[in-house]
């Protein structure tokens, strides 16, 4: 079945950067849109990042403008989220997520904690 995967969540200080991966399987990977989300304790999940099918066009979040970066490798089937400048209430679960015309598709999440 489709999967979406995501990994390289962890533990890091305020300050400090991670970079999330998500990998694609069992669908035209080139043809959707993708997306990251997250979701802290007790809060509704939130929109962080997106780009296009090719890459050519992305959106962001106003709280992660400038810190975030979201990119894609389509030959790889995997969209990145370069996270720099982490501050605390960046901690949650990440998720990414997969969109056409047609289908709808989520990862499991991966766990961002930003503590000293």
């Amino acid at each position: 079945q489709v999967q979406l995967v995501e990994s390289g969540g962890g533990l890091v200080q305020p300050g400090g950067s991670l970079r999330l991966s998500c990998a694609a399987s069992r669908f035209t990977f080139s043809s959707y849109a993708m997306s990251w989300y997250r979701q802290a304790p007790g809060k509704e999940r939130e929109f962080v990042a997106a780009i296009s099918s090719t890459g050519g066009s992305t959106n962001y979040a106003d709280s992660v403008k400038g810190r975030f970066t979201i990119s894609r490798d389509n030959a790889k089937n995997t969209v990145y989220l370069q996270m720099n400048s982490l501050k605390p209430d960046d901690t949650a679960v990440y998720y990414c997520k997969g969109r056409s015309v047609l289908d709808t598709y989520w990862g499991q999440g991966t766990q961002v904690t930003v503590s000293s």
